[in-house]
Formats: structure tokens, sequence, C-alpha cells
């Protein structure tokens, strides 16, 4: 390794024709190149990556302790953790594992006395525990043959102190329907009779893994094209409407318009920047739209709605009416319903099943509690069971695969529920750090169930339409929501935003209408055209979020939010629904097959 001199570096910065005429600027190169063990031209192409990306930042001395400070200090930590890593890859035991912890916590704490905290630093300030006790050595100071055992199924290390002491455990927060004297338990023994399939078929489902981020443009567009062609055929039928002008041809007289709902820049969509983006039928141009005029709208990026008003001069459109979507009808049955057929009992559930500040999976064993005293015929759990948001998984301190806590946790939860014999659905997650990350999301694999667990259990993708004793159910585990809460604009509705949104969801006719969606959601679009959409209105949507759990009737769907069944290191809620096929009414008049439902803290 040759000593890197003042000459050697004024010639590599010449190379890329930067000046430097001060000594002193060379000197506290040199002193870098030395105390970070790098070579002259590396230290050179390090600058110029770095100068670059600050605009053409001049070398001074000031910006050469500035780019110290972000650049080459962290360069020499990661070097310092791959060595560690090295060193760590060897078989050890439990004492030596401890004794390693042990060290690097002291080794860390000097750094931090001795160090300044970056601006990335201060993050990490803001989630200090209220016990700073180390969180890997509390997840390994158990033995690592413990963690998540069939017998324990957590680690007896740490549970969490504040789920153990939560109150209100059992209460009912929100109730729906007929729940005077309803009885919570299932009908029929051991789950006989509980038709569940999903709607559209095996065959035309998501049912496997798929190839994704090979999409292009012009297939995305192809998409969106036939989305608002088709959306406009039902609104142009519904609202008898002859046909639609292209959006920026001038007229003087009221035209009708169909086009999607977009934004004028990146940012959040506002009643100023929103923009009307029509299909390639009528003309394929983008409008903007003044709102000034409407007495009530409610918009969000990529709906489709078809609007009224005058255009005099090509350039913006003054809406005066605004029809925003049509649902789709109900399911209906040809089978004939049996007059003494009792309800079926539905348990429903959502990730993730560990409190945030440990790995025990206490929650989901509270769970299993609920399902063998309740008895339910179907429960519906949806992701994320192993979370990636999770702390300890985030910075590694797990000691199996995550495969292998996944696979112990759904075979605790189908050897737990055995002797109810209850139906369990499987809803995979984006957040499920074992599976793919892709919206639609194909169904879970486990290839280790045996014959009688797998007849219990059903697998679905996210999202899907499920029929449970047909009775219709849209499951979704993805946070539409939180993501179009974010992003829809509204005036004078007089209504809630859940219910605005829901209604959205059902009138646009689809599970994810949000467009771009959000940066999280990584979309695989000509799947999201088969699988995406709602083949119908169902019956009871179930949509799981961050937001305060609900459950609402929206235009004859009944959407429960049943909350998370962990809320960060405290206990959440799940939902529990009781449902019966209507028969068909003498006087067409449709009623809905939910008789009553309930969110519940575990």
């Amino acid at each position: 390794m040759a000593p890197v001199t003042g000459e050697s570096l004024k010639s590599e910065l010449e190379m890329f024709d930067i000046p430097c005429q001060d000594d002193s600027v060379l000197d506290k190169m040199v002193e870098q190149c030395i105390c970070n063990r790098i070579q002259a031209d590396e230290m050179v192409l390090e600058w110029v990556a770095y100068s670059t990306t600050k605009n053409g930042l001049k070398l001074t001395m000031d910006a050469l302790e500035q780019f110290e400070h972000e650049v080459l200090n962290k360069k020499s930590k990661s070097k310092q953790s791959f060595r560690k890593e090295e060193t760590h890859n060897r078989t050890r035991d439990i004492h030596s594992l401890q004794d390693l912890i042990r060290a690097e916590e002291e080794e860390e704490n000097l750094l931090d006395s001795y160090s300044t905290p970056a601006k990335g630093s201060q993050k990490r300030a803001l989630t200090t525990p209220e016990h700073p006790q180390s969180k890997r050595s509390a997840a390994i100071l158990a033995s690592p043959g413990l963690l998540l055992s069939p017998a324990s199924f957590s680690p007896s290390a740490t549970p969490s102190q504040k789920y153990g002491q939560r109150g209100g455990k059992g209460e009912v927060v929100v109730t729906f329907g007929a729940v005077q004297g309803t009885r919570w338990a299932g009908r029929k023994a051991l789950g006989a009779g509980v038709r569940l399939e999903l709607l559209e078929g095996s065959e035309d489902s998501l049912s496997s893994s798929y190839k994704y981020m090979f999409q292009r443009l012009r297939d995305v567009r192809n998409v969106l094209t036939e989305k608002i062609e088709e959306l406009g055929e039902g609104l142009k039928t519904h609202f008898n409407i002859e046909e639609f002008s292209p959006v920026s041809l001038p007229a003087q007289d009221s035209i009708t318009v169909l086009g999607q709902v977009c934004c004028d820049s990146n940012g959040k969509l506002n009643a100023q920047s929103v923009l009307l983006e029509a299909g390639p039928e009528q003309g394929g141009q983008q409008v903007p739209v003044d709102l000034s005029e409407l007495k009530e709208y409610s918009l969000f990026p990529g709906q489709v709605v078809v609007m009224e008003g005058m255009n005099t001069t090509g350039r913006k459109l003054m809406a005066s009416k605004l029809h925003e979507g049509v649902p789709l009808p109900f399911y209906s049955s040809e089978v004939k319903m049996e007059t003494d057929e009792e309800p079926t009992n539905v348990l429903v559930a959502c990730g993730p099943y560990t409190p945030s500040d440990s790995l025990t999976f206490d929650p989901l064993l509270d769970l299993i509690s609920v399902i063998v005293r309740d008895r339910p015929d179907v429960c519906l759990l949806l992701g994320p069971f192993v979370d990636s948001k999770h702390d300890q998984i985030e910075k590694a301190q797990v000691t199996e695969t995550f495969e292998a806590i996944f696979s112990r946790c759904v075979e605790s939860i189908v050897d737990g529920t055995k002797s109810v014999g209850c139906r369990l659905v499987f809803v995979p997650s984006q957040r499920d750090i074992n599976h793919h990350f892709i919206y639609p999301q194909p169904p879970f694999t486990l290839p280790n169930l045996n014959k009688d667990q797998a007849q219990r259990v059903t697998l679905v993708p996210d999202p899907c339409t499920l029929l449970v004793d047909g009775v219709t159910f849209g499951l979704t585990s993805t946070d539409i929501l939180f993501h179009m809460g974010a992003e829809e604009i509204s005036c004078g509705t007089g209504s809630d935003r859940f219910s605005r949104i829901l209604k959205h969801m059902l009138t646009q006719r689809s599970y994810y209408p949000l467009y771009p969606p959000v940066e999280e959601v990584n979309m695989d679009y000509e799947k999201y055209q088969s699988f995406g959409q709602m083949p119908l209105t169902p019956d009871v949507l179930i949509i799981p979020s961050e937001l305060r759990y609900f459950v609402k009737d929206v235009i004859g769907c009944v959407c429960v939010n049943p909350g998370r069944l962990t809320k960060g290191q405290v206990g959440g809620t799940y939902g529990r629904l009781l449902i019966q096929r209507s028969a068909a009414p003498d006087d067409g008049k449709r009623v809905s097959p939910c008789l009553a439902a309930q969110v519940v803290k575990i």
C-alpha cells in the first residue's frame, strides 16, 4: 500500500479538473486518507461523488470537514462492522454470545460518548426505551432454542410488560346490528358444513407466486385506460349520457367529460391542483379543473369521474356537476336457503401478533384462547404474522429464519384450534417479511401441513373475494384507508371521511383505487387488473387499518375495520360477526346478511 502524498492527491484532482492551490486543504486530505486507510485515487473518487450530490461543492477546509463527517466516518464504521460480522459467523455457544454482546455494548457506549451525533442519528434518540436495556441482549439472553419454541411459543426472557398490564380485556368497543342477547358462539361441531371458497374459483384467482418488476409504462397506461373506459360505460348508462366530449376542446356550451382525477405536481392534491386526464377516446389530454362552483365534492388521485361544466378556452374546465361512480350489484345465490339454518360466527383478526417491544406471541396465544372459548365457525386471520416493521426484526436480533418463525406461528394457530375445528383463512400482508413484497400478493405456501390440517386451512391472496355460506367477504390487508385518507380532498359532503373512502372503493369497484399508489405499495398493474378489482359489491368488506376501528354500513355493504391485534406495546382489538344468508324478500328489497358485529379488545 503506497503512502499517500500531497503530490499524488494533486495529480488525481487535476485528472478531474478540480483546482486546489491551498496546501492546508491537501494536508487535510492526506490526513483523512491515512486515518481512514484509503488510497489517493479512492479518496478523490469519493470527493467527486460527494461534491456532485451537493451541486458542485468547492474544495475547502469546511467542505472537507463536512465530507469527513457525512461520508468517511460512515465508511469506516461499515468496514468495522463488516470485520465484526466475519468473526461472528463462527458457531458459538450461548455464553460466548453473551460475552460478545456485552463487549460490543461497552464499545458502542464508549464511542457514543466521544462522537458528535449526526443528523440521521437524532431519529434513534427519539425512540429510547423506558428501560434502557439492550434489545439485542434481551433477545438472546434466554436460550436461542427457546425462541418461539412449540412449548412456550415465545422467548421467556422479556415478555412485554405493557401488554401484560393492559386494561379493558374483552371490552366491546363497537357494536353493530341486533347485538342484544346475541350468543357469540359457533353453530356446528368441528366446523362441519361451512361452505368456504374463493368467489372467482381457484382457477381464476391468484393462486401462486409470479414474476414481477417487469412491467412497462405502456402496459400500466393500458390498464388505466381500460379502467377509465369500463367505469365510463357504467356512468354513461346510469346517468343516461349520450356521449363524452374531449376535455381540452373549446366549447361555448356545457359539456360532459370523462376522466381520471390527478394532481398537477408531485405534492398532495388540493382544490387548486386538480387535473382531469381523459382516456384516449376523449383525446388523452389533461385539463385543470375549477371546483369553485361545486357545492360538494370528494376527490382523490386515480378516481374516475364524469364532470359537467364549461370549457370556453380549452385550458380550464369550470365544473358545475360531478358524478362519482356506480357500485356493482350484490351477490345473488341460486341455492335455496334452509329455513332452520343457524347464523355463522366469523372471527376477524389482523396482525401484528406481537407487541413492538418483544417477540413474544402473547397476543396470539390470547386470541387462540378466545377462539377456543367462543368456538367460531370461521376465523379470518390477516397479516402481518412476522412483521417487517418490528424493531427486533429490523435490527436482525432474531435467532431463527423468518420462515421458521412463520411456520411455528401458523402451526400453533392450527394445533391450538384443533379442538374447535373451525375453518382458518390466512391472508398475507406486504409487511410479512417472509413473503412476496408485491400487490396483488399471492397466497402463503404451507407445505408442512398434514392432510387433516390442510382441510381446515384456506390460503388466499391479498386482496380477494371470499364466499362463506353464501355471503361474500371482500378481504384486503393493505391499509388503503390510511393511504387514501392522506390524499382525499372534500368539501360540503357532510359525511365522515371513513364512509367517503369506503364508498369510493365500492363505486370505483377496486380494492386499491388510488393512483399513483403510495411508495410502500409495489403495484403490478397487469395482475392488479385481473385480481385487484371487485367482481361485485361484497356483503362484508374487511379492511384493517392503523386508523380507529369501526363497523359501518356503506351503501348496503357492512365495512369492518377490526383494528390490529397489537398497537405498539399494548393490546389492540379483533372483530366478530354473525352472518346469515337471507332469502330474497317478496318486495325485492335486499336485507343485509350481517346480523350483528362487534369490535372487542383482546
